[in-house]
């Protein structure tokens, strides 16, 4: 992966420190990397304690990935990751929560930003309210069917939003760089959320239900790697990594909060643990 010139000093320069011995420590004289993390609930981790109580409307945890990912590099992280963010309120629209109105995420981007996160598209879909859609308590045949609601008369509704989307993704993504025209720019996706046939004992979704939720958060992850390579940005798949850490998995080893978490959690989020799982990954990724 490549870096900007800056990021690379910065990196060595942390090896180095990490190499010095106990007979005296090594001065790194260009600081720590610069980074800001932008994004949606999937990166901010509503209801991980602990909190960011100087913006609570974005349910923004201190334990998300953006956190594991600074630690991991020594970057000094400004985070404006907020739920229910969509692309727009990345670029030039000011995002209203519970608690007040947030500025545009760009604004917190600038000429000596090195590195910037991004996970953002599921809500321009509305994938959240999809997901509510498909959950049915009871067996077939009792409830409706999600898959077979947004794909009836052979038309799949909830693609045709993503490709719909694209093009948007691929705008704020321009947006990005324009506001921080020195930054390695990374892109990081969405999760394994259900594994193939889903969990019907465990969770209260309906296999091809269960399936169709994964494609269309597939579709999103495919969609945005493309624009995201297209501008010879980095996207991250973090969905090999949490394979076999969905919301049928033991809680104990859970990367996301089931349809009732057994942690704290939003339904359907990135655990504590899977926070921890993406940003390892994510930091990986980037030495």
């Amino acid at each position: 992966m490549h870096f900007p010139t800056r990021t690379a000093v910065v990196l060595a320069a942390a090896g180095a420190l990490l190499a010095a011995s106990a007979g005296g420590a090594v001065a790194d004289p260009t600081g720590p990397l610069d980074y800001v993390a932008l994004g949606d609930s999937a990166a901010a981790g509503p209801l991980i304690p602990d909190q960011d109580l100087g913006t609570p409307g974005c349910l923004r945890s201190h334990r998300n990935y953006p956190a594991v990912v600074a630690a991991s590099l020594g970057a000094r992280l400004t985070d404006v990751t907020c739920s229910s963010a969509r692309s727009s309120h990345i670029g030039a629209v000011p995002q209203s929560t519970f608690a007040g109105t947030v500025p545009p995420q760009v604004d917190a981007l600038g000429a000596d930003t090195d590195l910037v996160t991004v996970t953002i598209g599921a809500n321009d879909v509305n994938l959240f309210t999809t997901a509510l859609r498909c959950l049915n308590p009871l067996p077939e045949p009792s409830g409706t069917s999600c898959a077979d609601s947004f794909t009836a008369g052979g038309v799949d509704r909830l693609r045709d939003l993503v490709d719909q989307a694209a093009p948007q993704w691929g705008a704020t993504l321009d947006e990005i760089r324009s506001h921080a025209p020195n930054a390695e720019i990374v892109v990081v996706g969405y999760g394994t959320y259900t594994r193939p046939g889903g969990c019907p004992d465990r969770q209260p979704m309906w296999p091809r239900d269960a399936d169709y939720l994964q494609h269309v958060m597939d579709s999103v992850n495919d969609a945005m790697a493309e624009q995201a390579r297209s501008r010879a940005m980095t996207f991250v798949d973090i969905r090999p990594v949490t394979a076999g850490h969905d919301i049928c998995a033991d809680p104990a080893s859970a990367h996301y909060a089931g349809a009732v978490p057994a942690e704290s959690a939003a339904p359907l989020h990135p655990t504590a643990l899977g926070m921890q799982a993406i940003g390892a990954h994510v930091a990986d990724r980037l030495r």
